[in-house]
């Protein structure tokens, strides 16, 4: 017989796990005893909402999850898609927010290592990483700081890793002043048959650890991600963990080939929560139990109590479940690539968690009462929008936002704006070429674009080539501003942006998964802009056709200090894959030719509510965003895909951030031309600069542009394309036939633009 002892448990060590006192109440009516602290600390970590979304799942099933190409939605460690041929993908992203703000070098490093395990647990090889990040302005140390670490953290990590980093996008805003956003995608190439699934099965397989060693490196870090930040965060630097490249690589090899022999039945990382999220999780999505013995775990400190155990969330570490009697065939294998492989545990027949340490009962716990039994708070949503909003919409613009006194200088301006500005200074630290697969890469399209290859990974039937006619495009994208002044139509925004992007490039959109960034869902106002931005993400997946495959929530992304508790804005970030059917019919951003066409697909005049140009220009964040009609976007999107399919489109460029002029400036970069534009009469900052959805700028060659224009006529409602100009010369002018607005050599909207972010990040304060 085994012993366990219970010694009551204080307020004080509630509160430590931010636990309430009603959730401990559930928790003893759970047991039907008090808990021990071990038993705290497992419920703690899985009621936390990184954990268990317990503010945010009645949100998150609205959201549509099936679809044509869908083979795995929500709840797994990934989403996975059939991309045709043979060919299933898996990609997921997730936040590293918290972890990232007191330690941004390996809280970013670590965020990266995880997202890959989401990845090859499901038995894909990575091949691509993504990140978001959001940034305070780089104008003080202290963002410059973050900003270099986080940078450095991503590249260090995946560089090492041997994943190339194709893509992503980068914000500044004083809402993010303490509080950085470090949200890291990844996909992967299935490799296996079947996909590994998580969930545990066949009593008595052995339970088997593997990889590195356990520490007491990233103590609590799920709860730690689910509380707000304060000056005392620095003290929860233990719940960042260190994270190692190199061991990760090693692991992924050994995992693939494990996985292959058959003799693995099931998988999960050791991420948040460690041991306890992967034991738990694992028992409760087979219906079975595990038990565990904290003895044969391998470790790095001695001395570790079985609370430290269960919650230390070092990193490359999985726990599988192996084939009974073939335990040896996979000890053999990790042993193999160095790392280490252990049974120390089995399947049990009852739905149980049994941790044992010393030969005494450490912890027991239902498993359904860690996953399925977590709180979950319906809690009430505004009935009007808060006062901000009221007041933000109430705004309308005058004559000194609309009339342009000197448009050379306000382009030049948002050039340099780091939001807008060139980000080679980051993605030139990333390794974007490693496994020679990227095709369209950071600066050259409006998303990344992957050659699949399918001999090297003996999936589905290998062609004639070693490569397949088939790719991948994928981005990243979300205006925060947007959301924070309308989350429902900002929502809308980001989704109808990641689409139009992959489209740019032309790729079919196939499915999204997201990671929603709020503060405090305690807050009506935030938990307001939750449910807003989830419905907009709902109605835009269903308009669009891009089901949600799974993601990430990251709440209680606040500052306390001495002035009370600032939220950043909502950020619901996107990340989309998306079809390229022939890798030969792709586009880039860069006008290509001299006296090509150049043509604005969608609305000529955007709105100046929530721009770039509002905020650098007139230091305002106001206003109403434009609406976006996703009749008009699914037209549009359309209309390009097929004239980039046709071979008639040469260059095409979401137009968004800083409006048309910003876009256009940005297409005359890749390659050094320039162009001449020709705006109606009255043009204004609304048409140069305003911003709205459904946009593209293209440009089409001579001998298509009668094809082009006829296509156009046809398929987009109320003719909502526009004949803007040629390009020529190295000069971009844009003019009426009355006035000319903007006119500046190339060149020097290039230094403006390239080099704007790097010397701020030099400056010295």
């Amino acid at each position: 017989m085994h012993s366990r002892t219970t010694v009551p448990i204080t307020a004080d060590q509630i509160k430590a796990q931010r636990l309430t006192p009603s959730e401990f109440e559930r928790i003893c009516d759970l047991l039907g005893r008090e808990p021990n602290i071990n038993e705290l600390g497992m419920f703690g970590v899985m009621w936390s909402e990184h954990c268990c979304y317990k503010n945010s799942k009645p949100l998150l099933r609205n959201f549509p999850t099936t679809g044509p190409h869908v083979l795995v939605g929500p709840g797994e460690n990934a989403g996975v898609v059939d991309i045709g041929g043979g060919l299933r993908v898996a990609f997921k992203i997730e936040s590293h927010n918290h972890p990232s703000a007191v330690e941004p070098y390996q809280g970013a490093a670590t965020g990266v290592g995880g997202i890959l395990r989401d990845i090859f647990t499901m038995g894909a090889r990575p091949i691509a990483l993504l990140n978001s990040l959001r940034f305070g302005p780089p104008d003080t140390s202290r963002n410059r700081l973050l900003i270099s670490g986080v940078v450095a953290g991503i590249s260090g990590y995946g560089n090492s890793v041997g994943v190339p980093t194709v893509g992503g996008e980068v914000y500044f805003d004083p809402a993010y002043n303490g509080n950085p956003l470090v949200n890291a995608m990844a996909i992967g190439l299935m490799e296996l048959p079947e996909i590994m699934k998580s969930g545990a099965k066949g009593i008595g397989n052995p339970v088997l650890y593997v990889g590195s060693t356990t520490g007491r490196d990233g103590m609590g870090g799920a709860s730690f991600a689910s509380a707000e930040l304060s000056d005392q965060s620095e003290k929860d630097r233990p719940a960042v963990q260190v994270g190692d490249p190199f061991l990760e690589k090693l692991l992924i090899e050994a995992c693939l080939e494990a996985f292959k022999t058959g003799a693995v039945v099931a998988a999960q990382d050791m991420g948040a929560a460690g041991l306890t999220c992967s034991t738990c999780e694992m028992a409760a999505k087979g219906g079975v139990g595990v038990s565990l013995d904290l003895d044969l775990v391998p470790v790095r400190e001695q001395g570790m109590s079985p609370y430290e155990f269960l919650l230390s969330e070092s990193q490359e570490r999985m726990l599988l479940i192996g084939e009974k009697g073939r335990e040896g065939e996979l000890i053999e294998i990790f042993g193999r690539w160095g790392l280490h492989a252990v049974v120390v545990g089995e399947v049990l027949p009852d739905p149980v968690v049994n941790i044992y340490q010393k030969g005494a009962l450490v912890a027991q716990v239902n498993a359904p009462a860690l996953t399925d039994e977590a709180p979950v708070y319906h809690r009430a949503i505004l009935q009007e929008p808060p006062a901000y909003i009221v007041a933000a919409h109430a705004w309308q613009p005058g004559p000194e936002h609309t009339t342009i006194a000197d448009g050379n200088a306000v382009l030049l301006k948002l050039l340099a704006s780091p939001s807008i500005a060139s980000k080679r200074w980051i993605y030139r630290q990333y390794d974007y070429l490693i496994q020679n697969n990227s095709l369209i890469v950071p600066g050259a399209g409006d998303a990344a674009v992957l050659r699949v290859r399918t001999q090297e990974f003996g999936v589905g039937e290998v062609p004639e080539s070693p490569h397949s006619e088939r790719g991948l495009a994928a981005t990243v994208d979300c205006n925060s501003r947007w959301v924070y002044l309308d989350p429902y139509e900002g929502a809308k925004a980001a989704v109808a942006e990641a689409a139009r992007n992959l489209t740019c490039v032309g790729a079919l959109p196939l499915a999204v998964t997201d990671n929603l960034n709020f503060g405090s869902p305690e807050r009506p106002e935030i938990f307001w802009q939750m449910a807003e931005s989830c419905r907009g993400i709902s109605d835009a997946c269903r308009a669009l056709g891009t089901p949600v495959t799974g993601g990430n929530v990251s709440l209680y992304n606040e500052i306390q200090d001495q002035e009370g508790s600032r939220a950043i804005y909502p950020t619901p970030t996107i990340g989309m894959v998306g079809l390229v059917e022939d890798l030969r019919k792709t586009c880039t951003l860069g006008f290509k030719g001299h006296g090509d066409t150049i043509l604005l697909l969608g609305p000529l005049a955007g709105g100046l509510a929530a721009s770039e140009y509002l905020a650098v220009v007139h230091g305002l964040v106001t206003g109403k965003p434009e609406p976006v009609d996703l009749d008009l976007e699914v037209c549009v999107q359309q209309c390009c895909y097929q004239m980039i399919q046709a071979g008639w489109v040469r260059s095409a460029h979401d137009c968004s951030e800083g409006g048309l002029a910003v876009a256009l400036a940005e297409s005359c970069f890749p390659q050094g031309w320039g162009a001449e534009i020709v705006l109606p009469t009255g043009a204004d900052a609304q048409i140069l600069f305003g911003e709205a959805a459904s946009r593209i700028v293209v440009s089409v060659a001579a001998e298509h542009l009668d094809e082009v224009l006829t296509v156009l006529a046809s398929s987009l409602p109320g003719g909502a394309f526009t004949l803007l100009g040629t390009v020529t010369g190295d000069r971009l002018t844009l003019r009426t036939e009355e006035l000319t607005l903007i006119s500046l050599p190339v060149a020097e909207l290039e230094d403006s633009w390239s080099h704007a972010l790097e010397r701020q990040l030099q400056q010295v304060k």
